[in-house]
């Protein structure tokens, strides 16, 4: 057992032990240390798990209320499609109720010049007729006939009146 003799026997026991002494401090610090520093990181690996899951549940609420907007976009496209079937329909029915009326108010304008028209035709004739009268009258009545007729006519005339 030379060697427990030997002086660097004993610092280097002196030293293993110093090592010993000094390493479990310093190895509980550096444990220590990776631990806070494992604690920390698994506090941002949850954090970042529970970001992970609200972007998630965001991606979905905006997914879900983007799939409503679009059927909302097309339920007001097939409502104003309806609407401008219904509101075509409701002109064509007006312009061809308007047309009618229009067609029928001409035909009774027309009427009433045809009517009016036979009515200027009869009184020309009348007057053309009367004029006539006067003149195969006046040919043939001589003026004595002529002052008797009127007399008899003005005789008459109280009870044609009444």
């Amino acid at each position: 057992m030379h060697f427990l003799e030997s002086p660097e026997f004993w610092v280097a026991i002196g030293f293993v032990v110093f090592v010993v002494a000094a390493a479990r401090p310093v190895f509980r610090a550096l444990a220590g240390m990776l631990d806070a520093r494992a604690a920390t990181i698994k506090a941002e690996l949850d954090e970042a798990a529970r970001l992970r899951d609200e972007a998630q549940q965001l991606l979905t609420e905006y997914q879900r209320k983007q799939r409503e907007a679009v059927k909302e976009a097309q339920d007001i496209l097939a409502q104003a499609r309806d609407e401008a079937v219904r509101l075509q329909a409701e002109a064509k029915t007006n312009l061809e109720a308007t047309l009618a009326r229009r067609e029928k108010m001409a035909l009774e304008k027309i009427a009433q010049a045809e009517a009016q028209a036979v009515k200027e035709v009869r009184n020309e004739a009348v007057d053309i007729a009367v004029a006539a009268a006067e003149r195969v009258l006046a040919k043939a009545v001589d003026q004595q006939r002529q002052a008797a007729l009127v007399d008899q006519a003005i005789g008459e005339l109280p009870a044609k009146l009444h």
